[in-house]
C-alpha cells in the first residue's frame, strides 16, 4: 500500500529536492507534481509508484549506516575469566559493558550493572572478584550487519546497552548509546 499523497511534498522538501527536480527523475511535468502537491489531481497509480520509489531510494541512500559510526575495536573478556579482569577492563577503558566471548564466538555479555546486582544480592565482593565471568552474565548484546540503518540501532539502544555489528558472521564493531550521541554532536 502506497503513503498518503500529501506525503510527496513533505518528503521532497526534506530531501532538498524541488518539484522540478522529482518531475523529471520520474518522466512527469513539473506543473503536474504542483498539481498533486496541492491536490488537485490524483495521479494513476503507475505515477504515484514511481514518485514514491524515487523519494524511498533517495532516502536511503541519504541514512547513515552503522558501518559509518561504529567503533572498530572490540573489547570483550573471555567467559572463563574472572569477573575481576572484567571490572578491571571496564575500569580501564572507561566502558560500562563489554562482551562476553567463547574464543571468537559471542555467548554473552557483563554490565556494570550485572556486578553491582551481585553485591546488592549479598555476595561478597571478595569472593565475587574470582568467580568466573560465566556464571554471571547477561544475555548477549544484539547483533546487526554493518549495512543497517541507524534508526535499527537506535529501536536496540532502548533495550540494550550495546550492539555488535558483524561482517559475515564475525564481530567488527560496536555501537554503545554514546556513539549514538556523538553522531547527533558531529552534525
Amino acid at each position: 500500500m502506497l503513503p498518503q499523497l500529501e506525503e510527496i511534498e513533505k518528503r521532497r522538501r526534506s530531501l532538498g529536492l524541488s518539484q522540478k527536480e522529482l518531475a523529471k527523475a520520474v518522466g512527469v511535468s513539473q506543473s503536474m507534481i504542483a498539481k498533486i502537491e496541492t491536490g488537485r489531481i490524483n495521479p494513476s497509480y503507475i505515477k504515484t509508484k514511481a514518485i514514491f520509489d524515487h523519494l524511498e531510494s533517495l532516502e536511503k541512500r541519504r541514512e547513515i549506516k552503522v558501518g559509518e559510526i561504529v567503533q572498530g575495536k572490540v573489547v570483550g573478556v573471555q567467559k572463563d575469566e574472572p569477573v575481576s579482569k572484567a571490572t578491571r577492563i571496564m575500569n580501564e577503558t572507561g566502558y560500562s559493558q563489554l562482551p562476553v566471548f567463547d574464543g571468537a564466538r559471542i555467548v554473552g555479555s557483563i554490565t556494570e550493572k550485572t556486578v553491582l546486582n551481585q553485591i546488592l544480592a549479598g555476595k561478597d565482593p571478595r569472593e565475587l572478584s574470582a568467580v568466573r565471568v560465566e556464571s554471571v552474565m547477561e544475555e548477549s548484546f544484539p547483533t546487526v550487519n554493518e549495512d543497517a540503518p541507524l534508526t535499527v540501532i537506535s529501536a536496540l539502544l532502548q533495550y540494550s546497552q550495546a550492539v555488535l555489528v558483524t561482517r559475515k558472521g564475525q564481530v567488527k564493531g560496536i555501537v554503545t548509546k554514546a556513539d549514538l550521541l556523538k553522531v547527533v554532536t558531529s552534525y
